[in-house]
């Protein structure tokens, strides 16, 4: 019979370990554009937001399931993916990290930089 996990989270990775995988692996895959983006005391749904372009629908594909594929493979488990058949806008959903992947002008529509503050100048000079 296997013990269960401890609650206490102690085994659990850290964020910051996803958090390099993943920019590891976008930056492996020729992600453009890409854009972190601290939620701390934002939201309680993830610590950091990843924000990056792929050129095609294709591209957004493949950069998605390597940063899928990478972070099963470092031991972050299987990450929550959505969009991934049509490719314009990927989110994979790794806990205590959010990648977002999209097409360039799905992008420039939803501006998720803009709406989580990025774009202000305050986050910029913390």
């Amino acid at each position: 019979m296997n013990p269960l996990p401890p609650l206490s989270g102690a085994n659990a990775p850290a964020a910051e370990d996803i958090r390099a995988v993943a920019l590891a692996s976008l930056e492996d895959m020729k992600a453009e554009n890409t854009v972190e983006i601290d939620l701390a005391g934002k939201t309680s749904l993830a610590d950091t937001m990843i924000v990056t372009s792929g050129r095609s629908d294709r591209h957004v594909g493949a950069i998605a399931e390597r940063v899928i594929k990478d972070l099963k493979d470092k031991g972050f488990g299987n990450a929550r993916v959505e969009g991934l058949p049509a490719c314009d806008w990927v989110l994979i959903d790794a806990g205590d990290v959010l990648i977002h992947v999209f097409r360039p002008e799905v992008r420039g529509f939803y501006n998720l930089e803009k709406m989580w503050g990025a774009d202000r100048p305050q986050d910029r000079a913390s």
